[in-house]
């Protein structure tokens, strides 16, 4: 019984964990269908897995695979996603495609964490791989033009830009390709070659009628101009503008682009009142963009009032420098606050989901206690009934036994002579045998107390042994001598019994035993003495007794 309970347990164990397993399997498949798409439902689906959970590392290499995607799509922070190395680790020797992905987004997170360098030289490794399949490398291809142009790697980007344009083919995603070429041409100053390819998107918003996104690569030539020293060329695009788009947003920079055109020409003059316009469109822009153009106008603020005065005020870069400090503070301030509300998030959904796998362990432990309670007020009813059975079979068939003493008629032979005085010593308990009660076993078993020269059993089995050696031409003494070391007494009490004509269930009451059990003698004895399966354990006792 304590094996069968064990063994529930285990099974039940096995059945919650194997369940679990399977629910979390189906709901990073969800997820994974459909996060290119729909990054933000994904993360969604998501949020009813805890990575703590997942025991089985292909889970959790799938799980860190489908969140960094989500993050890469909609452009959150990859900081957080430090599950990808182990994904990227997993799936090395297992799956070549997952392993690009992973190590695509392995990359992203380490450029994330601000080691650009490394996350460079990993995609840079991923690309040059053999066997890569197109989508494999358009998609590394992007993330390195992605990373590469955050970090200004201007002189590698572009031949991996160029490799991406050959490859992508789409006519939708061309003109975001040369555009971060030609910004990847200005980052390594090769200005000429960025101006022909913004000419050439210009161009082609022109004849699209894309006059917004025409007017936004104008806005971004000028500084192009600039860099590339072509300052009235750059003066001049931005009047167009200007007079073009009196609602622009970026009039602020547009200005301060003029500004920094006549300084570089020395027209300190026009520089400042060019400043001065910029400095009154920014008041009307939002503070972030406020405190950017800051950042850029307080430098050449700096520059004019020492063109003025001759000379440079500390207190004026110190306020610059200050309140960058300042925003950077804030920043981090507000970053680490967000961080300390995560985990006061996390730690109240551990509290939640702890509180939650306690309830639900209760409920297991409690399903199983009742059940295996109900599994053996089971095996005791069917234990009772079949005793109950056993006792009325046993009950039926001394009292035939008894009936069939009471003949008158005389033995005819030797056999029914044997059954008739075996008889005789049972009829004391006929008038027990009828009720098959606690109390009358308990008489039964003070009857077979009575003779002690029979043992304390219903039958003196020395005088047994006797008839049937008389009977049956020294059957007994034989089978004593011969397998006395082999079977038991109550073996020997079951063959003797047998060969002198009882039935399996007159033996049972003779002997005080069930049905059941004399099977199961009769059964070992043939295996002890290697009786063929189908012969009658009798007739192959008397043929080898008889030799």
């Amino acid at each position: 019984m304590k094996n069968l309970i064990l063994i529930l347990i285990l099974v039940a164990v096995g059945m919650v964990s194997c369940s679990r397993s399977a629910r979390h399997s189906k709901i990073l498949s969800e997820a994974e269908s459909i996060v290119s798409a729909y990054p933000d439902s994904a993360l969604v689906i998501l949020d009813d897995i805890d990575p703590k959970d997942l025991k089985d590392d292909s889970l959790r290499a799938l799980y860190a695979i489908v969140v960094g995607t989500a993050h890469k799509e909609s452009y959150n922070s990859m900081v957080a996603d430090s599950l990808t190395e182990f994904a990227f680790e997993y799936y090395r020797d297992k799956d070549f495609k997952r392993f690009l992905q992973a190590g695509d987004l392995y990359a992203i997170h380490l450029f994330w964490l601000g080691d650009g360098n490394r996350s460079l030289s990993l995609l840079d490794s991923l690309i040059g791989l053999p066997n890569i399949t197109t989508d494999s490398k358009i998609e590394l291809l992007r993330s390195r033009m992605g990373v590469g142009g955050q970090l200004f790697d201007g002189k590698r980007n572009i031949s991996a830009i160029r490799q991406l344009m050959q490859l992508d083919t789409v006519a939708a995603s061309q003109p975001e390709y040369k555009r971060q070429l030609y910004l990847n041409y200005a980052y390594a100053g090769q200005n000429d070659s960025a101006l022909i390819l913004l000419d050439e998107l210009i161009d082609e918003a022109r004849s699209k009628k894309l006059s917004e996104q025409e007017f936004a690569y104008k806005y971004e030539k000028i500084s192009i101009l600039e860099e590339a020293g072509r300052y009235a060329e750059s003066n001049e695009l931005a009047d167009y503008i200007i007079e073009n788009a009196p609602e622009n947003s970026a009039l602020h920079f547009i200005h301060f682009s003029k500004a920094l055109n006549y300084l570089n020409l020395k027209d300190f003059k026009s520089a400042s009142a060019e400043l001065a316009k910029a400095d009154n469109y920014a008041k009307e822009v939002y503070s972030e963009e406020s405190n950017y153009y800051e950042s850029f106008a307080g430098h050449i603020r700096n520059i004019l009032t020492f063109q003025n005065n001759g000379k440079i005020s500390l207190i004026r870069v110190a306020e610059i420098s200050n309140h960058q400090r300042d925003r950077w503070f804030r920043d981090e301030k507000t970053r680490y606050e967000q961080r300390q509300n995560a985990l006061k998030a996390e730690n109240r959904a551990l509290l939640f989901k702890s509180q939650s796998e306690r309830k639900t362990y209760i409920i297991v432990i409690v399903s199983l206690v009742a059940f295996i309670l109900v599994l053996c007020g089971v095996w005791l009813l069917q234990k009772r009934k079949r005793r109950t059975v056993e006792a009325e079979e046993r009950a039926e068939t001394l009292q035939r036994m008894v009936d069939e003493l009471q003949k008158p008629s005389a033995p005819t032979d030797n056999q029914e002579a044997l059954r008739r005085a075996m008889l005789q010593q049972l009829n004391i308990i006929k008038m027990v045998a009828e009720t098959p009660t606690e109390q009358n076993r308990e008489m039964l078993r003070k009857i077979s107390s009575v003779d002690n020269d029979s043992n304390g059993t219903l039958v003196n089995w020395t005088n047994v042994y006797e008839i049937v050696d008389n009977l049956h031409s020294g059957f007994y003494t034989k089978l004593h001598d011969r397998y006395g070391d082999t079977i038991s007494e109550k073996e020997e009490q079951a063959i003797v019994l047998l060969a002198a004509g009882f039935s399996a269930k007159e033996i049972s009451v003779v002997t005080s035993q069930s049905a059941a059990s004399v099977y199961v003698r009769k059964s070992s004895v043939k295996k002890k003495l290697g009786v063929p399966e189908k012969e009658d354990v009798i007739a192959f006792l008397r043929q080898e007794l008889s030799r």
